[in-house]
């Protein structure tokens, strides 16, 4: 004989859906968006800081006239990464937009090396400022292979600076070491990196 199940029973064993908390996942993403919007906030005050601690350098020199009628010595298409005091990988200059990121077309003569970048400011390294271009592998955090970084150190205003940069073309740095060495007449390079002598 078949014992029917009483009704209050099935009752009880049937559980209702969950309903959800909107007030707490809105307030969950709102904190989150708050999170997010104070840490940005926290990287420009930082970024703008390490620029007023720099506002002594000097304005970057501009492209004399005439600059594109010399006789190219070497060329390069490839990404300028940041500039750095020389020797101080991680310690990286923002002055005057050397902080930023960005594509660039360099141009070495007898006169210097113009660094033209789209979407920040040119500028230009006299001959005369050039110390001496080494390969290496880090500079402001920026971690690649060996030798994948085109390392031009050059003086401006008594301050000592690491320039980074890398070719579309990996191959053309050294030959872009040798000319600057010797427009710089440095006759031994360095062989220590920045990252080793941060170290």
């Amino acid at each position: 004989m078949t014992t029917l199940t009483p009704l209050y029973h099935l009752a009880a064993e049937q559980k209702s859906a969950e309903v959800t908390d909107w007030a707490a996942r809105i307030a969950w993403v709102v904190g989150l968006f708050v999170f997010i919007a104070l840490v940005y906030w926290l990287m420009r005050q930082g970024w703008k800081w390490r620029a007023s601690l720099q506002s002594d350098l000097p304005e970057l020199p501009a492209t004399p006239e005439g600059f594109a009628d010399d006789e190219p010595l070497l060329t390069l298409q490839g990404r300028y990464h940041a500039s750095t005091t020389a020797g101080h990988w991680l310690d990286r200059i923002v002055a005057h937009g050397l902080g930023t990121r960005s594509r660039t077309e360099l141009t070495l003569t007898a006169r210097g090396l113009d660094v033209v970048r789209p979407g920040a400011a040119d500028f230009l390294i006299p001959a005369a400022s050039l110390r001496e271009a080494r390969l290496d592998k880090a500079l402001a955090g920026k971690v690649l292979p060996e030798g994948g970084l085109l390392i031009i150190t050059w003086e401006h205003g008594g301050t000592m600076i690491d320039s980074g940069f890398r070719s579309d073309r990996a191959a053309e740095h050294q030959a872009w070491v040798d000319a600057v060495n010797q427009l710089a007449g440095t006759t031994e390079l360095t062989s220590t990196t920045t990252e080793g002598t941060a170290r």
